[in-house]
Formats: structure tokens, C-alpha cells, sequence
């Protein structure tokens, strides 16, 4: 092989070095006339062994001239030759030797030729060294700039001068903030300071590097440096590689800016929370202003209107500018979209839309020029508009804005704002369901429990319902205070498993039972039986369905008669109730626990106590005295301390037991909602209440109308003598005719004059319609029509048929206890 002539080198790892090669030296015969040592060590022939004879007879065998006499021809053709070719060995081997060879002219007109030769091994990896660093310096796309010790440039490659726009010619001698603005100029610099000073080498160090012709344009480079030396340790100067990694770094803080996004965008269910969450993840990164616009039902947690986009509601806006008010609507303003704007083509498109031509500002506040002319103030404006769409529904729009980045939005900005609104419309449309699931939760719990419990002569009451999680607001506890007859009032706290929309409607079917069950007049443990078989069928008509939400509940039902004073108690599953008495003693009432409702099968108990007057009663759900890191029975006895505590009213007393059960649990250990009722009994005065023991005769019913009309002579309430003696008359007579054993009738004065007629029997009375023929069958018939309500109730000595009707206007009835 054979090249073009090149110079001759002193380069330590040149192989053809003097000191390394071996040289010879040929007349114009090509005869030896200089034999180096080098030579003699490389090819074993001694000085005077090659002194004197042909290069040709010496070094190479017969085979081998043709090729060698190719060499010489192109060497005195050119003047000088550069090629490899075989060489004898004194040992009578072939070696291949790298060889140049120079034509030198003497005094005498004669030539002589200077050799010089090495083993082709060390000049093949020479040569590709040389080449690695002609391509590095002419081809490579890479930058190399190599410094002097003063950080003077001595050289670079054809990379760099493309970086800076400045022929490689020129950039000899500058330095390095005669091409970058000063702040980036002094990293570069720091770092190449470093390693000169150090030695360390430094490796992929990601630099801004705005040039002074361009400093607006966003470049960033990745720099790897390493300091030169000879073999002394004499410090050449530092060698720096330069690559642009501008996009790398663009797509890497686009991926970090998804990344969090992703962990901003989203960590509530709340609309307006997210529309924020949205914008603040966009600014100041992506955009130097962002609003987010959302369709006016979709800020109120309703399903949008397709087609409809004339008018949204601001949901967030954020800026880099301080007074952003000055140029952007505020949030909740109410915006209207001109049809001819770049947001309501965005919209209708449902695609983004560029602009880069004002149009955005101008055609987004055609009604407030002030407010377009001071957002045209900033300066060169570039919009990007995004629709916010999920499940296929425009929910609003993501509008980002730039100004002080003269270069406006590009490609990737536009995938990586599309990505932001997307992920931000999934957010926002599961905030809306759920916002609008949980106004259908609220509006079904609000309707179901008792918005203001109405006042009883029996009791005075005080509560609380405080769900587990205050945000969705909705659970299964609840609690009642019903009206019964005879002045009689029901307690009733329950609580059903779980919480949410299916624990509201269950609880809601119970507390609809629980009424009806109330209205029958039916013993604690019977109520309780049946609200064990609902809660069963409730439970197989939901496993028939292949719903597995689980149904059960918990219940405590109390009646309280503030005439007799005595208190019956049941419950299923349920924490006891605590009763405090007048001189405040606190204890937990003895009441047979039962099972929870739905285990189905399993009796209840009924437990009577005798209250004294004034006594108070607590009613409650087991979250209240139920925590995941506290003892129920550390909870019980503050709650029994907060109940004794002096309190002007049970207003105070419900507040002191918030604040010793509620107040300080941490938020991680709520556990279940809350519900608690207080009752602090009264008594009915003696002197309103009348009862008379009738024998079982035909004289009962009039011996009973003037004991009545006495009576209520006695309370001023003779305009109600007719009627109620009447009344009175009918519920006697029938007690005679179908009861057994002695007859009860006992008047009742509150703000009702309520009739009561006990007999040992147990026939059930019905109303029926009478025919014009018939002689008897009228007399409920006329209770019913004289009276507001009236029922029968039954007891463990017979049955009671009461009926109730209101007081005249005029006369105050005379106050209780």
C-alpha cells in the first residue's frame, strides 16, 4: 500500500520517531551508505554487515521485487514515498515493516534516499490514532475545544464552530465569553478551572449555554473535560467535548414535569381544588399564564351540555406576574366565549389550537379592550388553547399563555399540555361524579334524617351527627325522637355498616320501619324482631343481585312514659346507654345486648327501669366511643364524666362531650360516624292526669261520662265535654262488650286531651263501614271521625284504645313538672 508523502515526526508515540525507527540511508545505486542502530536491533543485521551492499540483495528476497521496485519507481516519481512493505530478517524471516522513504539531493547533483522504518503493527495503530484525531477535529459531530492554560482557545473542531456560528479560524486565541452571555460563561469556566487545577476529569456536566447572538434561544450542552500534560507533568492546557443535549434536556424536564403533574394533579375529589391543581402544575415550566375554564355545570358537579360553550366559569388561574387580576379574569368570574375566538374553535374541534398572532387576546376580551390592551402590553404573545375532555365529554378549557420566552410554543409543548389536560379532565370529570354523587348521597341522608326534632312533653333533647369523613359527609348512623300515645315518646339510635350512599338508603329504609313499627305501639323487643327480619330480607334481596355490599346495623329503641316514669330498653348489637341521675351519677344502664340485626333467629330483651325525674339519658353509636388507639373502656368513662359535668343547658353538655371524645382524635383515627342523642326526662304533673278503675257492667259507659265531664269541668275545658263524653262512651262500651275483666279510663291533659280505655282483652277493634240497616257498628267510626288520631296499643295485661284531640285555643293548660 502506498500514500501520498506526509512529514516526518518527533512525536513520542510517533513510530517513525528518530529514536524509535530504524533509519538507513541509500546512494543513487541503491547502495547502503547509513545504517542506524535502530536498524540493527530491529532487523539483526550489524553496521558493517550492511554498509556497502544493495538495499535490494540485503532485505528483500526475490519474490518480493516487484513490489519493492513499485516503491522505488513511485518515490522518484514523487520525491518521496510512504507504504508498507516486506522486509528479510538476518534470521531469514519475512517481516512486514512500515516504511517512508525522502529523495535528498546533494551538492554533486546526486540523490540520496532517507529511510525510515517501523513494525507495521506500531505504525497501523499510529496511523489510526491520526485518523481518530483528524476525524474528531473535521468530521466529528461532537464539539472539541482544546484551551490553553489561560482558558485561551487553541484549537477546535468544525462541531463547535457550528455551535457558535464563528469560523474555526477565528475562534483561535478568543476565550470563552467573547461567544456565551457572562452567566453561562462563568460555569463553563468554573468547571474547566476545576479540572486544570485538579486533574479530575469531569463528565457529562448538563450547561446553559445562550450565545451572545442568540441569548433569547434556549441551548444546553453536555461538557466533558480532562487536563493536558507531556511526559514531565508540564500542564498543556484542558481538553473539553461539547454536545448539544437541548432537546434531551427539553424531553427530560417535559417527562419531570409529568412526573409532577401526575403526583399534583388529582389528590382531591374536588373540582375547583384540581382546576388549581392544573394551572399550578403548568406555570412557570410550560407556560408564563395559565387559566383553566370550565364549563358552568361542570363547576357545579353536573354532567356538561355538549354544544353549549358560550359561557364558563373561570376555575384557576396562575401567573408569573404579580398583579395578574390586571390582565386576567379572576377565578370564578363568568366568561363568555365570542363564537369567532381561538377558544371556541379549540372547543368545537376539540383539538388544540396554536396562536401566535394576538388573535387570542384580542378575540378572548373583545368587551374589555383596557383589559386586551394591557395583555398586549407585555409583549409578543403565543396561546395555546387544549380542550379538557373525558369519556367524550368537553368539560372546559386549558388556555396557557407566554410572553417572556420569545420562542412560542412548539410541538412538544403542545403533546406534553395535552397530556396535561388530559390526565386533569380525567381528574376533574371523577371530581364531578363524585361531587354529583355526593349531593344525591346528602340530599337522600338530609332527607332521611330529622331535620329539627320536634319538642316532647316527655323529654327535653339535645344531638349530634358527626360523619367519619367530614368531606363526603354521608354515613349510616342515625337517630330518632317519636311522638308515641299517651304522651309516651320513642329514643331510637342506630348505625348500619358502612358508609356512603348504600349505607344512607339502608338506613333510611330501617328508620322508615322504625316509624311504622312506632306507630303500632309495639314493645322495644318486638321492634326489634322485625327490624331483624327486614334487615335479613334486605340482605337477600342485595345477594340476589350479586351486590356485595354487606348489610347489618346496630339499634338501641327506648320508650320512656313520663306519666308512670318508667324507661323500657332494647337493643341489637348496640353499646349501652349511659344514664346520669339528678345528683349526677353516671352509670351504664343494664341492657341485655341482643344481636346485631340480621344475624336472624335470636330473641331480644326487654328491660324496664324507673327514671327519676330530670334524669338524663345518653343514646349513642359506637364511633364515639370507638377509636383504633384508645380502649372502649377509657372511652366510656370519659364519656360519663363529660355527661356530669355542669351545663346550663343540653346544648353544653353535647359540646363538652365533642370536645373530651372528638376534639383531639387524630384524623387517621377516626373510625366510624357519630351519632348521640341526650334526653333529660320530665314528669307530667299529677294533677293532669285522671284514671279511674270501671267495673264490667252495663253502667260502666255512663258512670264514665261523668267522671269525665267532671273532670274536665275541674281543667276548664267544658266546650270538650259532649264530644269527649261521646268519645268516652263508645271506647267504654265497646271495652264492655268484646274485653275481658275490669275496664281502665285515664285522661290525659297536655296539649292534646288524649282518652285512654284499658281492658285485660286482647281483641283487636277495627273501623268498619255500617250499613243503613244495621243497629250497632258505628262507634269507632265516630271516635275516628270526632277525634285527630287514634289507635290501640297492646301491653303485657291486655290492650289500650286511646284517642287523642286537640285543646281549644283559649285556655292555657296548666304547666307540668
Amino acid at each position: 500500500m502506498d500514500t501520498p508523502m506526509t512529514t516526518f515526526s518527533e512525536s513520542p508515540d510517533d513510530p517513525f520517531a528518530v529514536r524509535r525507527a530504524a533509519s538507513a540511508v541509500l546512494d543513487d545505486r541503491g547502495t547502503v551508505v547509513g545504517w542506524s542502530e535502530r536498524a540493527e536491533q530491529l532487523l539483526g543485521y550489524s553496521r558493517q554487515e550492511a554498509l556497502g551492499r544493495t538495499a535490494l540483495a540485503l532485505l528483500v528476497d526475490p519474490d518480493d521485487h516487484g513490489v519493492v521496485m513499485d516503491s522505488v519507481a513511485a518515490c522518484v516519481r514523487d520525491g518521496g514515498w510512504f507504504g508498507v512493505v516486506p522486509v528479510r530478517h538476518r534470521s531469514g524471516r519475512r517481516v512486514q515493516f512500515g516504511c517512508r522513504a525522502r529523495v535528498i539531493a546533494r551538492e554533486d547533483s546526486r540523490a540520496e534516499w532517507f529511510l525510515v522504518a517501523a513494525p507495521v503493527e506500531e505504525v497501523v495503530q499510529w496511523e489510526t490514532d491520526r485518523s481518530v484525531l483528524d476525524g474528531l477535529f473535521r468530521r466529528s459531530p461532537i464539539g472539541l475545544a482544546v484551551h490553553a492554560p489561560d482558558l485561551s482557545i487553541l484549537r477546535v473542531n468544525r462541531a463547535i464552530a457550528g455551535f457558535s456560528g464563528i469560523q474555526v479560524e477565528q475562534l483561535r486565541g478568543l476565550r470563552i465569553g467573547d461567544f456565551l452571555v457572562q452567566q453561562d460563561t462563568d460555569k463553563v469556566e468554573r468547571q474547566l478551572r476545576e479540572v486544570l487545577e485538579t486533574g479530575r476529569s469531569s463528565y457529562d456536566a448538563e450547561i446553559p449555554c445562550r450565545l451572545l447572538r442568540d441569548p433569547d434561544r434556549e441551548l444546553v450542552v453536555s461538557i466533558s473535560a480532562f487536563r493536558m500534560q507531556d511526559p514531565s507533568g508540564r500542564i498543556l492546557g484542558v481538553t473539553q467535548t461539547v454536545e448539544d443535549v437541548t432537546d434531551r434536556h427539553r424531553a427530560r424536564r417535559r417527562l419531570a414535569l409529568l412526573s409532577e403533574a401526575g403526583a399534583r394533579i388529582g389528590t382531591t375529589l374536588d373540582v375547583a381544588q384540581t382546576a388549581q391543581e392544573l394551572a399550578g402544575a403548568a406555570v412557570p415550566d410550560l407556560a408564563d399564564c395559565v387559566s383553566v375554564d370550565l364549563l358552568e355545570p361542570v363547576s357545579r358537579g353536573k354532567e356538561p351540555v355538549q354544544g353549549m360553550f358560550s359561557t364558563m366559569r373561570r376555575g384557576a388561574v396562575r401567573s408569573i406576574l404579580k398583579d395578574a387580576e390586571d390582565v386576567m379574569y379572576p377565578e370564578g368570574h363568568t366568561i363568555h366565549i365570542p363564537p369567532d375566538s381561538v377558544q371556541a374553535r379549540c372547543l368545537a374541534q376539540r383539538l388544540p389550537v396554536f396562536d401566535a398572532d394576538q388573535k387570542g387576546v384580542t378575540g378572548w376580551l373583545p368587551t374589555d379592550p383596557e383589559r386586551a390592551e394591557r395583555a398586549l402590553k407585555l409583549g409578543d404573545l403565543s396561546l395555546l388553547a387544549v380542550p379538557l375532555v373525558a369519556r367524550g365529554l368537553v368539560l372546559g378549557l386549558l388556555s396557557l399563555w407566554r410572553w417572556r420566552r420569545l420562542e412560542p410554543f412548539e410541538e412538544d409543548d403542545l403533546r406534553l399540555a395535552e397530556e396535561f389536560a388530559s390526565r386533569a379532565a380525567v381528574c376533574i370529570d371523577n371530581a364531578r361524579r363524585y361531587t354529583e354523587q355526593h349531593d344525591t348521597a346528602l340530599t337522600l341522608q338530609h332527607s332521611l334524617l330529622p331535620h329539627e326534632v320536634p319538642s316532647h312533653p316527655a323529654v327535653e333533647v339535645a344531638h349530634r351527627y358527626l360523619p367519619a369523613d367530614a368531606t363526603t359527609g354521608v354515613g349510616g348512623d342515625w337517630f330518632d325522637v317519636i311522638p308515641l300515645s299517651g304522651v309516651r315518646v320513642a329514643l331510637v339510635v342506630g348505625d348500619v355498616v358502612g358508609h356512603g350512599i348504600h349505607a344512607a338508603a339502608t338506613m333510611g329504609r330501617l328508620r322508615t320501619a322504625v316509624h311504622t313499627l312506632a306507630n303500632l305501639d309495639l314493645a322495644p323487643d318486638e321492634v326489634l324482631s322485625h327490624l331483624d327480619d327486614l334487615v335479613d330480607r334486605l340482605a337477600a334481596e342485595q345477594e340476589s343481585t350479586g351486590d356485595l355490599q354487606i348489610v347489618g346495623a346496630t339499634c338501641l329503641y327506648a320508650i320512656y312514659d313520663p306519666v308512670s316514669r318508667s324507661c323500657a330498653f332494647a337493643r341489637a348489637g348496640h353499646p349501652p346507654p349511659v344514664s346520669v341521675t339528678p345528683d349526677g351519677q353516671a352509670n351504664l344502664l343494664e341492657v341485655p345486648a341482643g344481636p346485631p340485626l340480621g344475624l336472624g333467629g335470636l330473641p331480644f330483651e326487654t328491660a324496664e327501669l324507673q327514671l327519676a325525674e330530670g334524669s338524663l339519658l345518653a343514646l349513642y353509636t359506637d364511633g364515639l366511643i370507638r377509636t383504633r388507639k384508645r380502649d372502649v373502656d377509657e372511652s366510656l368513662a370519659d364519656l360519663c364524666r363529660a355527661l356530669t359535668l355542669r351545663a346550663d343547658s343540653l346544648e353544653q353538655t353535647c359540646r363538652a362531650v365533642e370536645t373530651a371524645l372528638l376534639q383531639d382524635r387524630p384524623t387517621d383515627d377516626v373510625a366510624d360516624d357519630v351519632a348521640l342523642l341526650l334526653a333529660c326526662t320530665r314528669v307530667l304533673a299529677e294533677e293532669l292526669v285522671a284514671t279511674w278503675e270501671l267495673p264490667m257492667e252495663p253502667m260502666a259507659a255512663a258512670r264514665a261520662r261523668e267522671l269525665t265531664a267532671a273532670k274536665l269541668t275541674e281543667w276548664g275545658l267544658e266546650e270538650m265535654i259532649f264530644t269527649t263524653e261521646l268519645i268516652v262512651s263508645e271506647l267504654v262500651t265497646n271495652a264492655y262488650r268484646y274485653g275481658d275483666g275490669p275496664i281502665s279510663l285515664r285522661l290525659i291533659r297536655d296539649d292534646h286531651l288524649i282518652c285512654e280505655v284499658s281492658d285485660t282483652g286482647s281483641t283487636s277493634p277495627h273501623l268498619r263501614r255500617a250499613r243503613t240497616t244495621d243497629e250497632g257498628g258505628r262507634g269507632l267510626f265516630l271516635v275516628a271521625q270526632l277525634t285527630e288520631r287514634w289507635g290501640t296499643r297492646y301491653t303485657r295485661e291486655g290492650k289500650t284504645i286511646w284517642a287523642e284531640q286537640p285543646l281549644p285555643s283559649g285556655p292555657e293548660r296548666p304547666a307540668g313538672r
